[in-house]
């Protein structure tokens, strides 16, 4: 399952308000092969489903990802940060084994 904290929660939300995205539209997540640790998160909005998603929902957020994908992601948290060091959305993956210092990429 992937999880949405709260605060990552209420900012898609806004962000999803701002773009005056249709009903239905959900977060798709994924990795692609790249960035400084080899692989590199993708995150957008999408209001289509597609064949072999896999797609959860959490606090009301509904999230899709690929059946590739899920195997890096499987128990990853979306969060949302606004510290010293940027804000944005992140990913709390527990299978990450390393990181790059921004945090957009991973190894496993």
């Amino acid at each position: 399952m992937i999880t949405v904290s709260e605060n990552a929660k209420q900012h898609a939300l806004d962000l999803m308000q701002q773009e005056n995205r249709p009903e239905g539209t959900f977060i798709r997540v994924g990795v692609e092969g790249g960035g400084c640790s080899g692989l590199s998160y993708k995150l957008e909005f999408d209001n289509v489903s597609k064949e072999g998603d896999q797609v959860f929902e959490d606090k009301g957020i509904k999230i899709a990802v690929d059946k590739k994908s899920f195997l890096y992601l499987v128990g990853t948290e979306l969060d949302y940060t606004g510290g010293l060091n940027g804000k944005g959305f992140v990913f709390n993956n527990p299978n990450a084994s390393r990181t790059c210092g921004c945090g957009e990429s991973f190894s496993v």
